[in-house]
Protein backbone atom coordinates (compact mmCIF):
# COMPACT_ATOMS: atom_id res chain seq x y z
CA UNK A 1 0.00 0.00 0.00
CA UNK A 2 2.61 2.66 -1.28
CA UNK A 3 1.87 6.31 -2.65
CA UNK A 4 2.56 7.35 -6.28
CA UNK A 5 5.00 9.77 -7.37
CA UNK A 6 1.95 12.38 -7.72
CA UNK A 7 0.25 12.21 -4.56
CA UNK A 8 3.33 12.03 -2.54
CA UNK A 9 3.89 15.81 -4.97
CA UNK A 10 0.38 16.45 -3.51
CA UNK A 11 0.69 15.68 -0.12
CA UNK A 12 4.08 17.62 0.14
CA UNK A 13 2.29 20.38 -2.11
CA UNK A 14 -0.65 20.57 0.80
CA UNK A 15 2.22 20.65 4.24
CA UNK A 16 3.64 23.17 2.36
CA UNK A 17 0.16 25.38 2.36
CA UNK A 18 -0.76 24.40 5.68
CA UNK A 19 2.52 25.85 7.42
CA UNK A 20 0.59 29.19 6.56
CA UNK A 21 -0.84 28.07 9.77
CA UNK A 22 2.30 28.35 11.52
CA UNK A 23 2.21 32.26 10.71
CA UNK A 24 -1.52 32.97 11.33
CA UNK A 25 -1.60 34.84 14.74
CA UNK A 26 -4.24 34.85 17.28
CA UNK A 27 -5.35 37.42 20.16
CA UNK A 28 -3.67 35.38 22.91
CA UNK A 29 -0.66 35.48 24.01
CA UNK A 30 1.87 32.92 25.81
CA UNK A 31 3.50 33.51 29.09
CA UNK A 32 6.15 34.71 27.56
CA UNK A 33 4.24 37.52 25.78
CA UNK A 34 4.35 36.59 22.12
CA UNK A 35 1.65 36.46 20.38
CA UNK A 36 0.25 32.72 19.75
CA UNK A 37 -0.64 30.96 16.45
CA UNK A 38 -3.18 28.72 15.05
CA UNK A 39 -1.10 26.00 14.99
CA UNK A 40 0.08 26.37 18.83
CA UNK A 41 -3.53 26.76 19.11
CA UNK A 42 -4.57 23.52 17.36
CA UNK A 43 -1.32 21.51 18.51
CA UNK A 44 -2.32 21.83 22.49
CA UNK A 45 -6.03 20.98 21.36
CA UNK A 46 -5.01 18.03 19.72
CA UNK A 47 -2.66 17.26 22.86
CA UNK A 48 -6.01 17.67 25.03
CA UNK A 49 -7.95 15.36 22.73
CA UNK A 50 -5.22 12.71 23.56
CA UNK A 51 -5.04 12.90 27.62
CA UNK A 52 -9.17 13.07 27.71
CA UNK A 53 -10.74 11.28 24.94
CA UNK A 54 -11.17 7.92 27.43
CA UNK A 55 -12.65 9.66 30.11
CA UNK A 56 -15.01 11.72 27.53
CA UNK A 57 -15.55 8.15 25.75
CA UNK A 58 -14.47 9.17 22.61
CA UNK A 59 -12.20 7.48 19.92
CA UNK A 60 -9.18 9.16 20.66
CA UNK A 61 -7.71 8.93 17.10
CA UNK A 62 -10.61 11.02 15.28
CA UNK A 63 -10.86 13.41 18.34
CA UNK A 64 -7.20 14.05 17.44
CA UNK A 65 -7.86 14.48 14.08
CA UNK A 66 -10.84 16.82 14.12
CA UNK A 67 -8.65 18.85 16.56
CA UNK A 68 -5.64 19.17 14.39
CA UNK A 69 -7.99 20.12 11.07
CA UNK A 70 -10.46 22.19 12.78
CA UNK A 71 -8.65 25.81 12.35
CA UNK A 72 -6.90 24.63 9.32
CA UNK A 73 -8.83 26.63 7.03
CA UNK A 74 -7.23 29.86 8.97
CA UNK A 75 -4.39 28.94 6.99
CA UNK A 76 -5.54 31.15 4.32
CA UNK A 77 -8.62 33.15 5.78
CA UNK A 78 -6.62 33.92 8.89
CA UNK A 79 -8.31 33.87 12.85
CA UNK A 80 -11.51 36.04 13.62
CA UNK A 81 -11.81 36.53 17.43
CA UNK A 82 -15.11 35.10 18.43
CA UNK A 83 -15.99 38.78 20.18
CA UNK A 84 -15.63 39.98 16.72
CA UNK A 85 -19.12 41.27 15.14
CA UNK A 86 -19.52 38.93 12.22
CA UNK A 87 -22.84 38.53 9.55
CA UNK A 88 -24.08 35.26 10.22
CA UNK A 89 -22.95 32.20 7.32
CA UNK A 90 -20.09 34.55 5.83
CA UNK A 91 -17.29 33.24 8.24
CA UNK A 92 -18.35 29.67 7.16
CA UNK A 93 -18.52 30.20 3.65
CA UNK A 94 -14.55 31.61 3.18
CA UNK A 95 -13.72 28.86 5.32
CA UNK A 96 -15.44 26.38 3.71
CA UNK A 97 -13.77 27.44 0.26
CA UNK A 98 -10.45 27.94 2.00
CA UNK A 99 -10.37 24.04 3.04
CA UNK A 100 -11.48 23.25 -0.93
CA UNK A 101 -8.12 25.10 -1.48
CA UNK A 102 -6.33 23.86 0.84
CA UNK A 103 -7.20 20.35 0.25
CA UNK A 104 -7.08 20.28 -3.98
CA UNK A 105 -3.62 18.68 -4.27
CA UNK A 106 -4.53 15.97 -2.17
CA UNK A 107 -5.41 12.30 -3.61
CA UNK A 108 -9.61 11.87 -3.86
CA UNK A 109 -9.58 9.38 -0.66
CA UNK A 110 -7.23 11.66 1.28
CA UNK A 111 -8.92 14.95 0.40
CA UNK A 112 -12.53 13.66 0.99
CA UNK A 113 -11.47 12.23 4.99
CA UNK A 114 -9.89 15.87 5.21
CA UNK A 115 -13.29 17.51 4.11
CA UNK A 116 -15.53 15.06 6.18
CA UNK A 117 -13.58 15.43 9.18
CA UNK A 118 -13.18 19.21 9.08
CA UNK A 119 -17.58 19.19 8.03
CA UNK A 120 -17.87 17.31 11.17
CA UNK A 121 -16.39 19.64 13.39
CA UNK A 122 -18.26 22.31 11.66
CA UNK A 123 -21.31 20.89 12.00
CA UNK A 124 -20.81 19.00 15.70
CA UNK A 125 -22.60 16.10 13.98
CA UNK A 126 -20.79 13.27 15.92
CA UNK A 127 -19.80 12.61 19.43
CA UNK A 128 -15.80 13.24 18.71
CA UNK A 129 -17.50 16.74 16.82
CA UNK A 130 -18.84 18.09 19.31
CA UNK A 131 -16.28 17.24 21.90
CA UNK A 132 -13.54 18.34 20.09
CA UNK A 133 -16.10 22.09 19.61
CA UNK A 134 -15.76 22.05 23.47
CA UNK A 135 -12.07 21.18 23.83
CA UNK A 136 -11.67 23.87 21.02
CA UNK A 137 -12.90 26.42 23.83
CA UNK A 138 -11.62 25.11 26.65
CA UNK A 139 -8.21 25.66 24.97
CA UNK A 140 -8.73 29.51 24.17
CA UNK A 141 -9.92 29.52 27.67
CA UNK A 142 -6.81 27.90 29.00
CA UNK A 143 -4.47 29.96 27.45
CA UNK A 144 -6.63 33.57 28.10
CA UNK A 145 -6.04 32.46 31.96
CA UNK A 146 -1.89 31.67 31.69
CA UNK A 147 -1.08 34.48 29.03
CA UNK A 148 0.57 37.53 29.29
CA UNK A 149 -2.55 39.05 27.83
CA UNK A 150 -2.39 42.50 25.87
CA UNK A 151 -3.83 45.40 27.24
CA UNK A 152 -7.57 45.62 26.72
CA UNK A 153 -7.94 41.66 25.84
CA UNK A 154 -11.68 41.41 27.61
CA UNK A 155 -11.46 37.96 29.27
CA UNK A 156 -14.54 38.40 31.23
CA UNK A 157 -15.84 37.67 27.62
CA UNK A 158 -14.47 33.71 28.46
CA UNK A 159 -16.95 33.55 31.48
CA UNK A 160 -19.46 32.99 28.79
CA UNK A 161 -17.54 32.02 25.54
CA UNK A 162 -18.79 28.33 24.47
CA UNK A 163 -20.07 27.59 27.33
CA UNK A 164 -23.43 25.31 25.06
CA UNK A 165 -20.19 23.37 23.44
CA UNK A 166 -18.31 22.68 26.89
CA UNK A 167 -21.56 21.89 28.95
CA UNK A 168 -22.49 18.83 25.96
CA UNK A 169 -20.16 15.98 28.90
CA UNK A 170 -19.18 16.24 32.21
CA UNK A 171 -15.66 16.13 31.83
CA UNK A 172 -16.15 19.14 29.68
CA UNK A 173 -17.92 20.78 32.22
CA UNK A 174 -15.71 20.47 35.76
CA UNK A 175 -12.85 21.41 33.39
CA UNK A 176 -14.87 24.16 32.49
CA UNK A 177 -15.76 25.14 36.03
CA UNK A 178 -11.94 25.00 37.17
CA UNK A 179 -11.16 27.75 33.79
CA UNK A 180 -13.99 29.86 34.66
CA UNK A 181 -12.25 30.30 38.23
CA UNK A 182 -9.02 30.97 36.65
CA UNK A 183 -10.49 33.59 34.83
CA UNK A 184 -12.15 35.51 37.71
CA UNK A 185 -8.63 35.05 39.76
CA UNK A 186 -6.85 36.58 36.52
CA UNK A 187 -10.23 39.31 36.49
CA UNK A 188 -9.16 39.92 40.03
CA UNK A 189 -5.12 40.27 39.71
CA UNK A 190 -6.01 43.07 36.64
CA UNK A 191 -8.60 44.92 38.82
CA UNK A 192 -5.63 44.93 41.56
CA UNK A 193 -2.40 46.20 39.42
CA UNK A 194 -5.49 48.90 37.80
CA UNK A 195 -6.12 50.17 41.56
CA UNK A 196 -3.01 50.33 42.70
CA UNK A 197 -1.38 52.31 39.64
CA UNK A 198 -0.85 55.99 40.54
CA UNK A 199 -3.31 58.86 39.73
CA UNK A 200 -1.51 61.65 37.81
CA UNK A 201 -3.52 64.86 38.69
Amino acid sequence: MGMTAAEIEGVLAFLRAAERLKGTLRTGRGSDGRPESTAEHSWRLALMAMLLAEPLGADPARLMKLCLLHDLAEAITGDLPAPRAREAGVKEAAERAAMAELTASLPDALRAEVLALWEEYETGSSHEGRLARGLDKLETILQHTQGRNPPGLDIAYNLGYGRAATDTHPVLAAIRERLDEATRERLWEVDQRESERPVHQ
